[in-house]
């Protein structure tokens, strides 16, 4: 049943999402240009056909609580969160356009930090921050501050090909490092709880490792698993792709502390948000030489081989569990931990 009011689950990713965007799209006519990829697809991005060359572009709203966490803040995540989402979708970003909303009362020595971790996160990815907005909203409308970011970027490989319904059965599902660390080093974070090995986000550019995939070859689809985290991201995979994909519980990288304050908060990591990793779809005959590839790269040295897709059960995702069994991985109806990205 619809809801009557928007709910904090609407902007989480899952399910309640899709009723959202139900909404926003219904009246939209126009919904691509030039033949490429656009709202239909509900992609990471969409790609615009100009003068021969293939651009990317995706755009993001950023309302992270607290506006600093273990191992990043606002200005570094909504940098890397355009990044990425070009990336996935197979482009080198070239630039981005920032809109910062800001409440009066706002310390100016913290907005100057968080303005500051953009133009590094930027410059250190060789992305130029071309042009902005800023807003000032009376003190009591609006949480602190939030940034929206619009990126811009290349396909530099002609035949390049990559959307979450490219999948076939047979291909192999690549990803790049352990999942849920963002998500619980938040909420850890929130709810005051400490382990011995801390607790800390794993918010990075994935640019190296999509780039260093696509020149080699064989890649199909990709996703940055951010809202709903990896159930999300591959549920997207097999609902477009009209596959199933099957993976296995005991080949997911979790880092233990992780897996620990995952029990304590009653979580399940493959539900909370990463901003650091990617997963990839990938023909089988190139598997192995991608995964080789993606482990040298800064980032990608946990890569791991998860699962793959299979045309019976389509638009499932099933995991073989620790002690032999199969359990359905069902898209999250909203977000497990709310303002993470």
């Amino acid at each position: 049943m619809r809801s009557k009011f928007v709910e904090i689950a609407h902007g989480a990713g899952g399910q309640k999402m899709d009723e959202l965007l139900e909404i926003v799209m219904k009246n939209i006519k126009l919904r691509s240009i030039t033949n490429g990829i656009g709202l239909d697809e509900k992609d990471d991005g969409a790609t615009i056909n100009l003068d021969g060359n293939r651009l990317v572009v995706s755009t993001d709203g950023h309302t992270v609580h607290p506006l600093f966490f273990p191992g990043g803040d606002l200005g570094r995540l909504a940098i890397t969160g355009t990044i990425n989402d070009l990336c996935v979708m197979g482009g080198k970003p070239l630039a981005i356009l920032s809109s910062i909303i800001v409440e009066e009362g706002f310390p100016i020595e913290t907005f100057q930090q968080i303005v500051d971790s953009m133009a590094e996160e930027a410059y250190k990815n060789n992305v130029a921050i071309i042009a902005g907005d800023t807003k000032v909203m009376p003190r009591g409308t609006l949480d602190q501050m939030i940034v929206v970011t619009s990126g811009i970027g290349i396909i530099e490989f002609e035949e390049l090909d990559i959307r979450d319904s490219n999948i076939q059965p047979g291909d192999k599902i690549i990803l790049s490092g352990t999942i849920g660390d963002h998500g619980i080093a938040l909420m850890a974070g929130r709810e005051g709880i400490s382990f011995e090995t801390e607790l800390i986000s794993d918010i990075a550019s994935i640019q190296d490792i999509t780039q260093t995939a696509v020149s080699i070859g064989g890649v199909v689809a990709m996703k940055d698993p951010t809202r709903g985290g990896l159930a999300s991201a591959l549920n997207e995979f097999a609902e477009k792709s009209k596959v199933s994909i099957w993976i296995e519980d005991e080949l997911l990288p979790i880092a233990p502390a992780v897996h620990a304050a995952s029990e304590m908060l009653g979580l399940d990591p493959l539900s909370v948000t990463c901003e650091g990793r990617v997963i990839l779809g990938v023909k089988a005959e190139k598997a192995e030489e991608l995964l080789s590839a993606i482990k040298k790269v800064p980032g990608g040295e946990q890569a791991v081989i998860i699962g793959e897709a299979k045309r019976e059960h389509e638009g499932l995702v099933i995991s073989k569990t620790m002690v032999g069994g199969h359990r359905i991985i069902e898209k999250p109806i909203g977000e497990q931990i709310p303002r993470v990205c």
